[in-house]
């Protein structure tokens, strides 16, 4: 909680590495798979190409990734680009992966991404009014 009261959800740059290094490994299993399939005799580049796809990825987007902080202030989630989300319109929060998903009576989906703990910033919003699954 900062000083002022808000509660805020912030990426944690080792979740994100940890998520990486999971996208990677599927990457690389993917790869191999598909030149193993299309009878490719040196699928090992597969996981070379997947393994580099993931780093680029990850190198490239975790300045932006890093900057998505959502914040919880009076009955109301401010999140990147000026997404609101009114508490007493969430209808769903549920884990996927180590994001919090927040599904609104309207349908709308937001993530927060990148919780070290995807569980207590569930229960944290719950407590403030959100609603649970």
């Amino acid at each position: 909680m900062s000083a002022t009261g808000t509660l805020e959800f912030r990426p944690d740059r080792t979740t994100y590495i940890r998520s990486h290094a999971t996208m990677a490994a599927i990457a690389m299993a993917g790869g191999m798979l598909i030149l193993w399939l299309a009878g490719n005799p040196y699928v090992w580049t597969g996981a070379i190409g997947g393994l580099a796809a993931v780093i680029v990825r990850g190198w490239y987007l975790l300045d932006e990734e890093m900057g998505h902080v959502w914040q919880l202030k009076d009955g109301t989630l401010h999140g990147p680009a000026g997404r609101l989300v009114p508490l007493d319109q969430v209808e769903r929060l549920r884990r996927l992966g180590s994001a919090v998903q927040i599904v609104t009576r309207s349908g709308d989906k937001h993530l927060i991404k990148f919780q070290p703990d995807p569980q207590a910033t569930i229960a944290r919003i719950t407590a403030a009014g959100g609603r649970m699954p």
